[in-house]
């Protein structure tokens, strides 16, 4: 977990300030130092005008460009006269550029990755038809908001959609005043979804409380000395009763199997179009060991690299949508926010225990969106103060003046350090 947080962004950060290290310099701009990390510096070695280093704090990075107020906040080099390789001597349009760069990169890097999945994995989905032949597992979240098991999703907020996964998309999730409407044993119903639902959902494991498709299933793999294997169970059979009752869907023999731990049952199976009866004891924890095998109807659909890109381009930006609708929520009070800020380990805990490179780079492709965003957000000691002030010099051709981005700058940095502080300290208590 914190090998795949450390990796992750050290990618983002160092991409994102390479971003603007190579668009100072192809302006002429002198760049000091470069660092991925904060200090204390752990190695460093110069390059030209140039020190390249990383930092013991793996949270963020710089770049240091010579006649820039930045979070150094060295202003005695400031009152000297402006120097040609400085930062402040060049055009207005030169600088915006420099300090878009970040942002710039952490877009494409986004787009790289999406398009990159797109092309390679395509997309594997379970369709809309499919899901309602059988309807919708209801879990604790679900039962919630009123959604029962069996329930067969006919569309979500008045609209048409093509796939389960669309149920759980941050646009549903998000939306205001949404609902699905559901095909209940034959009765058309309204289930609202609740403006705040967000909020649950977001919440450490409920993702899982929610809903998912009703699995028509056979045994997929049979633990070796489990009881399964002891009491005859093999791959391919197919369970038709538990203790007499009918058994279609996997939820079923869930429910069923949490009942009767540590009891004795009868198993009526299919192998082969065979019946047999098999009696097998049930483990402390209601499990007996085998695997399930998913026969629902999976769709997929493989994509051109031509394909892709739009594809790609469209999920890349979906994030930073959705991450729009997410602070109109925080700001209309319908969503908390110690719900939904995540500091590093958070971060970390998304990524997982288990080194998966292909989550790794999706969630990798996610948070380069989300860094582009968070820094465009027009905040002094971000990308997108600097932006604004530049944008103002350009439109009005009067430049803010040194002290006014001095003062800009600290607060900038203790509205930053606070707002870190706060994450940090919200997913120490989230961990209790």
């Amino acid at each position: 977990m914190v090998g795949q947080l450390i990796l992750g962004l050290s990618i983002l950060v160092g991409l994102h300030e390479l971003g603007h290290l190579l668009a100072a310099k192809a302006f002429g701009m002198r760049v000091e130092q470069f660092s991925i990390g904060f200090p204390p510096k752990i190695w460093g070695k110069k390059f030209g005008d140039t020190e390249y280093s990383f930092g013991m704090i793996p949270l963020g990075g710089f770049v240091k460009i010579s006649g820039m107020i930045d979070e150094s906040l060295d202003v005695t080099a400031m009152r000297a006269a402006p120097q040609p390789h400085e930062f402040r001597s060049k055009p207005a349009w030169q600088r915006l550029i420099v300090m878009m760069g970040g942002i710039i990169v952490n877009v494409i890097l986004g787009i790289v990755i999406f398009i990159g999945f797109k092309y390679t994995q395509g997309d594997t989905y379970l369709s809309k038809q499919e899901l309602n032949k059988y309807g919708i597992v209801a879990y604790e979240l679900g039962e919630s908001i009123g959604l029962k098991t069996g329930d067969r999703i006919l569309d979500i907020n008045g609209e048409d959609y093509e796939r389960f996964r669309d149920l759980v998309s941050p646009a549903v999730l998000l939306s205001s005043n949404g609902y699905f409407t559901v095909d209940r044993d034959g009765k058309r119903l309204t289930i609202p979804i609740p403006n705040d639902f967000v909020d649950d959902f977001a919440e450490e494991n409920n993702a899982q409380k929610f809903i998912f498709y009703r699995l028509i299933f056979d045994i997929g793999t049979v633990i070796e000395g489990s009881p399964a294997d002891l009491g005859g169970l093999q791959v391919g059979d197919k369970i038709i009763t538990l203790n007499g009752a009918e058994i279609e869907f996997y939820d079923q023999l869930q429910a069923s199997m949490d009942t009767l731990a540590g009891t004795q049952i009868t198993l009526l199976i299919n192998r082969s179009n065979v019946q047999k009866t098999l009696t097998i004891e049930v483990n402390e924890e209601g499990k007996i060991g085998f695997q399930a095998t998913r026969l629902n109807e999976i769709s997929t659909i493989e994509y051109t690299f031509t394909e892709s890109i739009p594809l790609g381009i469209e999920l890349a930006f979906s994030i930073v949508w959705d991450n729009i609708k997410g602070f109109k929520k925080i700001f209309a009070g319908e969503v908390s926010v110690s719900k939904s800020l995540s500091g590093p380990i958070g971060i970390a805990k998304i990524f997982g225990g288990t080194w998966d490179w292909q989550r790794f780079w999706r969630i990798t492709g996610m948070l380069s969106m989300v860094l582009a965003f968070m820094n465009f957000l027009p905040i002094p000691a971000l990308d997108g103060g600097h932006v604004v002030f530049l944008t103002w010099e350009i439109v009005t051709g009067k430049k803010p003046s040194d002290t006014f981005l001095e003062n800009a700058q600290k607060v900038g940095m203790v509205l930053l350090l606070a707002l870190m502080s706060y994450a940090i300290l919200n997913d120490i208590i989230k961990l209790f």
